[in-house]
């Protein structure tokens, strides 16, 4: 009996990369099954209220406003 053992790698090839192909899909399907029930069971709050607005672009101008001066003190010396 004469074995190839060309064909006997593209075997082995197909039964690894089939193995890690399906394990692959397994693990997608389950992180979207516990991704649903994490949302399910657990929700992302609303954020949406105007006074949170207001003091976040507040903020961003006090951020702006430091970044600013921080850059014009590196660049005196």
């Amino acid at each position: 009996m004469e074995t190839n053992l060309v064909i006997e790698g593209f075997k082995f090839m197909g039964l690894g990369m089939g193995t890690v192909f399906l394990f692959l899909i397994v693990m997608i399907v389950s992180m979207n099954i516990m991704s649903a029930v994490i949302h399910k069971f657990f929700p992302e709050p609303n954020q949406g209220t105007d006074a949170t607005l207001a003091s976040e672009k507040k903020d961003n101008k006090k951020v702006i406003a430091a970044i600013t001066a921080a850059i014009a003190h590196h660049r005196q010396g």
